[in-house]
């Protein structure tokens, strides 16, 4: 196996109430990072305000203040300004949202698996949680709806 120093990274661009991450989600992140499954490697809190003038915070410069302490943010500066300035434009005016960048380790060691078998990965598409999830209820709710025209179908005879 090849072993690589960092796996695929994800940007996220999470949306905020405040001008903050709220912190129930900055400790599911200290939780992931501690089980394993991610690193944070960059984040950075971007605002818009009213009249649509754009702040972008590095958290590496004010960790504490948003509560982010407890993370070992490995690659501060990963996230361009290029990247930056693309996702800026969907915070909306009077807004806030983090973005952050994510390495996924449980996919570092599959593409180091793929590397040194001569492997690559030729496409990943994600699907958003609420879609699976909407997708799953309503195939759910048409084999409920299928049972019971079966059970009504036994009653009747």
């Amino acid at each position: 196996m090849v072993d690589f120093r960092y796996g695929p990274v994800e940007l996220f661009l999470l949306g905020l109430e405040g001008e903050r991450p709220d912190p129930v989600v900055i400790a599911e992140l200290v939780a992931l990072s501690e089980s394993g499954v991610l690193r944070v490697l960059d984040f950075v809190v971007v605002s818009r305000s009213e009249d649509g003038e754009v702040t972008v915070t590095e958290i590496e410069d004010d960790s504490d203040r948003y509560g982010l302490g407890a993370l070992d943010l490995v690659l501060t500066g990963l996230t361009g300004q290029e990247d930056i300035a693309e996702l800026a434009e969907l915070v909306p005016a009077g807004g806030s949202a983090a973005l952050v960048a994510l390495e996924l380790l449980y996919a570092r060691r599959l593409a180091g698996a793929l590397a040194a078998t001569g492997g690559l990965v030729l496409s990943a598409q994600r699907i958003p949680a609420p879609i699976v999830n909407a997708i799953v209820d309503a195939i759910e709710d048409e084999v409920d709806e299928e049972i019971d025209a079966i059970e009504n179908e036994g009653e009747e005879s």
